[in-house]
């Protein structure tokens, strides 16, 4: 004859309850950082669990770490799915909201400085293939986690996504912080990683450094008078690694420290708020 337990049957369900709420936690969308134009986005979940935006597959750490950015104009709308190994899955649509950005228009520009000469546009764009290059690597590194701190005690002196316009022709946005300080002012490493280019003297960035901080996301600075590490040399947050200079196209000393997810580029600013 069947006998129906009541403590077992509770202590079954309480189980069963406990089993699905672990489940859920694994599959939580925990994220950090602004859903914001430029933003820089952390996020964590189970380690052996997928995680996709809008199809694309996302590098997940072995704990659990992942990263993704929103580019300085970007109006999409992504759709974030983590799926864990039994085919459950969670989802979350973000859309980055607008930042308003600092416009300035400049006329009367010699032509000269408008278009520099052709040996001056070949050194430039072998620079930038070069470092095009270095951004497209992806370790497993996952210092991004940790957070980041300002590189330099300094006044910011220039923003991300502030843009001139010379003589009615559009440049480049600017997609860094800058910092004033003097020439020889110790930077530090915003965040632990490891020295992937040290280059003293760049076309238009002069002394160029930038440090991989793992899944894509790396620092650059530029403008420096010296460095004190090597590629391939392991960093800590907060360490100091190079000097402040005036090398380079610039008007006078000073750090721009940009963020970058591969080639696209990422406010310093929003970074800094990263786990605060």
């Amino acid at each position: 004859m069947f006998k129906f337990n009541l403590a077992s049957t509770a202590n079954f369900v309480l189980l069963s309850l406990c089993l699905s709420t672990q489940a859920a936690d694994k599959l939580a969308i925990n994220l950090s950082g602004e859903v914001k134009q430029g933003g820089l986005m952390v996020g964590k979940t189970a380690a052996n669990n997928t995680v996709m935006l809008n199809d694309q597959p996302l590098k997940v750490s072995v704990t659990g770490d992942y990263a993704f950015g929103f580019s300085r104009d970007d109006n999409n709308t992504y759709q974030l799915v983590i799926t864990d190994s039994q085919g459950n899955k969670v989802e979350k649509t973000l859309k980055p909201a607008p930042q308003k950005y600092n416009i300035q228009r400049v006329n009367g520009i010699k032509k000269a400085i408008m278009n520099p000469n052709v040996k001056a546009q070949t050194r430039s764009k072998k620079d930038s293939a070069q470092i095009k290059a270095i951004r497209e690597i992806s370790s497993d590194l996952n210092a991004f986690a940790q957070g980041f701190i300002p590189p330099i005690d300094g006044v910011i002196t220039g923003v991300y996504g502030s843009q001139r316009f010379y003589n009615g022709v559009p440049k480049s946005p600017h997609y860094g912080l800058d910092y004033a300080g003097k020439i020889g002012d110790p930077v530090k490493a915003p965040a632990n990683g490891v020295i992937l280019l040290w280059v003293p003297d760049m076309f238009y960035s002069g002394g160029t450094m930038v440090i991989d901080h793992g899944h894509g996301i790396s620092s650059t600075f530029l403008h420096l008078s010296k460095s004190y590490v090597q590629v391939g040399d392991e960093v800590k947050q907060g360490q100091v690694v190079a000097a402040v200079g005036n090398s380079g196209r610039t008007t006078g000393p000073h750090l721009d420290w940009r963020i970058n997810w591969h080639q696209m580029r990422l406010d310093p600013a929003l970074a800094l708020k990263i786990n605060q």
